[in-house]
């Protein structure tokens, strides 16, 4: 190295470690001494909170126009079959039970399916809704009354065909573990509204828990605080949130006192973020415990709001779920997801799929038309759909099917999207989508605009890398925007 530059480049780490060791004496203790003073009843804590420089949860200012500041994402894990619901192929229900072209066959990939499957048409009928004229299964009549409101996508492809990594790439956008998932890259982008409840919340309903696991609505290498909070919909919405027996406000008081003030002099030795992130859990914990519970109070809405739901307090349902992520949003959170494992249907299709249906149908439908009616739509991004589709032969005897990442379908509303417009195409026999693909990652950098960041722009630096939810693809499409 030159030795001049061998100087500046000596004198410029000096600088940089200077400044961090002032960042992080000045700036990390005065958050640990606002967290704190918060927890002990300060009124002006959580306004100072904000305007603390290194705030975990401090927005960024996204640089296009935004058209959504929130979503509410429902994932159905297990993934449903769109050949019901979404994509009606009549070639399909004229062929059915004979062996498909050789040509499609030609480079596909499933999971379990039998190469010499025969083609399974529908197994339910398809009725056109709205003014839109949107074509849907005859086991979704409730979304069928809000068509109008929704955007159908049926050209999603991905790359993954198998639940676990087919979760993780459509949650993350790869299939490594590891990732921030996308509701994660949403707070880190757009921070938090809220002071008293997490930016990210998670619920999981159906019959068990997602394949991808915690990964799913996990936070990678972002700071901690951008983890999705897994909430119950019944009882205390996180386990050990309320004060066991024997310990009084005061004696609370006490203990998060000296616990903080340890954590603040750590972060002053050693400058670690995340116990910066630490005191801010502690903080949100404490303020949890008075507005939780008030929140997560479905006796408290009206009785018509509750049955346009299907919502039964106390109950752990996916209705349940549907209608306080409406309250969550209300309070100030950024981002609800709700998981709801029960769509993987290699055999029993038509039973499965129906109750599956009758159990998300009118509460799915109920939040676009509830979030609509008091003018939360407009900057709510609402999504539908699981990790991939399912083939359009069948697997399971006579009444089932695989997993299918070729071609498969979404629904989105609101944020920006075009209301009741049917986008993209499959193929006759629904193999692979032929017109306006929308693979995940060209999905999430459209997401990501609607929210006011460009997907290519929105990134963390790790291991010497810029990452971003889209790795090194993406496009917007502007054809599914209003």
């Amino acid at each position: 190295m030159n030795p001049l530059h061998a100087i500046e480049h000596a004198a410029a780490e000096h600088r940089r470690h200077r400044t961090r060791r002032w960042f992080f004496k000045d700036c990390g203790v005065a958050l640990g001494a606002v967290a704190l003073r918060s927890l002990l009843g300060d009124p002006l804590a959580a306004a100072a909170a904000s305007a603390v420089p290194g705030n975990p949860l401090a927005p960024r200012r996204p640089p296009l126009p935004a058209k959504a500041k929130r979503v509410i994402y429902l994932f159905m894990a297990g993934a449903p079959s769109h050949l019901e619901l979404f994509d009606y192929k009549p070639q399909l229900a004229k062929f059915s039970g004979t062996l498909p072209p050789p040509d499609l066959l030609q480079g596909y990939r499933a999971a379990f399916i039998s190469p010499n499957a025969t083609l399974l048409g529908p197994k339910y009928a398809f009725q056109k809704h709205g003014r839109c004229g949107m074509e849907l299964g005859e086991l979704l009549p409730h979304l069928g009354g809000v068509a109008d409101d929704i955007t159908l996508i049926r050209s999603m492809q991905t790359d993954a065909f198998n639940h676990a990594p087919g979760q993780i790439m459509m949650n993350t956008g790869s299939q490594q573990f590891g990732r921030p998932s996308f509701g994660a890259w949403t707070t880190y982008g757009l921070g938090c509204e809220t002071q008293d409840l997490p930016a990210y919340v998670v619920f999981s309903t159906g019959s068990k828990g997602t394949s991808g696991g915690a990964s799913n609505w996990g936070c990678g290498f972002l700071p901690t605080v951008h983890n999705g909070t897994l909430f119950r919909t019944g009882g205390d919405p996180v386990l050990y949130l309320s004060n066991p027996k024997g310990v009084d406000d005061a004696l609370q008081k006490d203990t998060l006192e000296t616990v903080n003030r340890l954590n603040a002099r750590r972060l002053e030795t050693v400058g670690d973020p995340e116990i910066a992130a630490r005191i801010s859990a502690f903080e949100m914990a404490y303020r949890m415990q008075r507005v939780a519970p008030e929140v997560m109070d479905l006796s408290r809405e009206p009785e018509h709001i509750r049955a346009m739901y299907g919502a039964e307090p106390g109950k752990p349902t996916y209705a349940n779920a549907c209608l306080l992520a409406r309250r969550l949003i209300e309070k100030g959170v950024r981002f609800v997801q709700i998981f709801h494992e029960s769509w993987d249907q290699h055999g029993n299709l038509k039973a499965e799929l129906k109750q599956n249906c009758r159990v998300t149908d009118q509460a799915s439908a109920a939040l676009v038309k509830d979030l609509k009616q008091r003018g939360l739509l407009e900057d709510t991004i609402v999504i539908w759909g699981g990790e991939f589709g399912r083939t359009p032969m069948v697997q399971g005897g006579d009444d089932g099917r695989d997993h299918h990442p070729n071609g498969f379908s979404y629904w989105v509303a609101g944020g920006g999207f075009k209301p009741g417009l049917t986008y993209g195409e499959t193929d006759e026999l629904g193999f692979n989508a032929v017109k306006d693909k929308v693979h995940v990652h060209d999905f999430h950098a459209t997401l990501l605009h609607q929210l006011g960041f460009d997907h290519e722009k929105l990134t963390h630096r790790f291991q010497g890398r810029d990452f971003r939810l889209t790795d090194v693809h993406g496009e917007v499409v502007t054809g599914l925007l209003a």
